[in-house]
């Protein structure tokens, strides 16, 4: 047996191949084997992974001369990769250029182990978490035994762990469900976590952590805990953990997990990104009902309306408070000038200046329109806007520009409101954005600095006599949070009409609204004037929510329609 290099050539290999590999490495000459060689090393190939319907993956650890894979190529039409970190070999060969060439093939060829294998994993991931087949070049293992010992290790443990097994477990076998929540620094979550504990549900927590969504650490955990935990659906707030590229999509449809995905901000400001959209396991819940159709015309076939409500063990009647404390006022307002907000899309965004010469009437224009979707809206009435917005090169400015309208809509619709409101002294707790929306404004007015939603509004509620509330224009039918959370301290909020609204509550007996930012300072100068009036809505409107409008009622209404969608 002939030796070079302290190797020894292997016998399933022409006896000269290995030989040939090592000594004219130098001179970048490569010696193809012959016809009695090629057959020996496609002889590595097993049977079975040239079966079209085998359902395994196949990985070739190590490229060797470039010839069984040439010949596997030609037999086998399906995805497989190859891992091979050795580059002075591949670039005589010339094989990773026709492997990357097929559609479906991967190549590894990262030195770094972690990372090779972390590459081989997503890419199982996208092809159905089907188990891998290993394909060995032995003469690899001389090379790096650590290394590709390891990998083969690796593709053998998915061969033999029956992980389907395991994860084909009853769905929804139990009259209370236990649901994987997948958690986030999103301020609903806190909410949800508070519920599920009242009502005596079993949860567990994947956290996202700090880095992006969908690497690879989330898919382990997110296995391991479906293995262990054996959850009957996943829940997560606004599509959060979903990856852009579908991995997780594939994957919860590989393992016949229900996902329900919460939007409680404008889904299709979320969903623009996303490549796989629609899934089979997937339940879309949104607060608007205005969003219930469109979402429908998306492909989804679960889609339901749910409201947001209140948590009402933070949100409760506070105690009597000190009689001058620096924070009362006949009348608040607490939110977002959206000054900024506007301001930070727009460099984000890096439109043309024709896309922004207008875009105030632009945003004017789909404020006042009945159309939710800006996209439908430019089309409609702007359409040489529409043409310079479909020729930005990138999603993501498009997705800016929409939102920047949509902001834009709510900064002047909100400064309008709450303009009528400067008369009354009001206090303003928000950005300040406010100082400049205002500063010419000769009303008096106080303001302070944004407070915390948790620990703050519910003592800071009941200090005023009119909690005043305007609702954004990404949500042009639905109420907002406030609309909730005043009444649930106690106190009286006064808030713009939303048609939604109605099925919620009974006018002007349990929420009082004005139709028009005109009309707003006579509704404010009449509950200014009577106390009791204030007060019957507040009390009323807090009975209707403690009845029907926290979270453990929302949660109760998702778990019925997840329980009839996939149990």
């Amino acid at each position: 047996m002939s030796q070079a290099a302290g190797y020894t050539a292997h016998p399933v290999f022409a006896e000269e191949s290995l030989v040939d590999v090592e000594i004219h490495l130098a001179t970048r000459k490569w010696k193809l084997l012959g016809p009695a060689g090629v057959k020996r090393e496609t002889a590595l190939i097993p049977a079975e992974c040239l079966k079209p319907r085998s359902g395994y993956l196949p990985v070739f650890i190590g490229s060797g001369t470039g010839a069984a894979i040439r010949f596997f190529m030609q037999q086998y039409e399906g995805p497989f990769a190859v891992l091979d970190k050795e580059a002075s070999i591949t670039a005589l060969t010339n094989i990773k250029k026709d492997v990357q060439e097929r559609a479906g093939a991967l190549w590894v060829d990262s030195p770094d182990l972690q990372t090779a294998l972390k590459e081989l994993t997503n890419w199982q991931l996208r092809h159905g978490s089907r188990a891998l087949k290993a394909i060995i070049n032995p003469a690899w293992l001389r090379l790096d035994r650590d290394f590709y010992a390891t990998v083969q290790q690796t593709v053998a443990a998915s061969e033999k762990f029956d992980f389907w097994s395991k994860v084909n477990y009853p769905r929804f076998q139990q009259n209370s469900p236990r649901i994987l929540l997948i958690t986030s620094q999103y301020f609903l979550m806190g909410e949800v976590v508070s519920a599920f504990k009242r009502m005596g549900i079993e949860y567990e927590l994947l956290s996202l952590g700090d880095d992006a969504i969908g690497q690879n650490e989330f898919v382990e955990h997110l296995l391991t805990a479906v293995i262990k935990f054996k959850p009957d659906f996943a829940l997560t707030i606004n599509h959060l953990g979903v990856d852009r590229e579908g991995i997780l999509m594939e994957l919860l449809e590989r393992l016949q997990l229900p996902l329900a995905s919460w939007f409680v901000d404008n889904p299709h400001l979320i969903l623009y990104l996303y490549n796989k959209l629609v899934s089979p396991w997937t339940a879309l819940f949104t607060w608007d009902a205005d969003n219930l159709d469109s979402l429908k015309q998306l492909g989804f076939k679960h889609v339901f309306h749910l409201p947001l409500g209140t948590d009402p063990s933070r949100f409760v009647p506070s105690k009597k408070l000190a009689q001058q404390h620096p924070l009362q006022a006949d009348v608040s307002f607490v939110g977002n000038s959206m000054v900024y907000k506007v301001a930070q899309r727009m460099k984000a965004g890096r439109f043309p200046a024709s896309m922004l010469r207008e875009y105030k009437q632009v945003a004017a224009g789909f404020s006042r329109s009945n159309e939710r979707d800006v996209r439908r809206y430019l089309k409609a009435d702007h359409p040489n806007v529409l043409a310079a917005y479909e020729k930005l090169p990138e999603p993501e400015q498009r997705l800016a520009y929409e939102t920047m309208i949509t902001w834009e809509a709510t900064r002047q619709y909100r400064s309008n409101c709450v303009r009528q409101t400067l008369i009354f002294n009001p206090l303003i707790v928000g950005d300040k954005g406010w100082q400049i929306t205002f500063k010419n404004d000769r009303n008096k007015w106080r303001s302070h600095k944004e407070l915390s939603y948790y620990s703050d509004l519910p003592w800071f509620y009941p200090l005023s006599a009119i909690n005043f509330n305007c609702t954004s224009k990404q949500m042009k039918g639905a109420v907002n949070q406030r609309v909730f959370d005043v009444p649930a301290c106690g106190a009286f909020v006064l808030t713009d009409w939303r048609y939604q609204m109605d099925e919620l509550f009974e006018p002007q007996k349990e929420v009082a609204f004005y139709s028009e930012p005109k009309e707003a300072a006579d509704m404010i100068r009449f509950y200014l004037a009577n106390p009791s009036a204030r007060n019957s809505i507040a009390s009323a409107a807090r009975k209707r929510i403690l009845n029907e409008h926290t979270y453990e009622h929302r949660l109760q209404r998702l778990i019925r329609n997840m329980q009839q969608a996939f149990g």
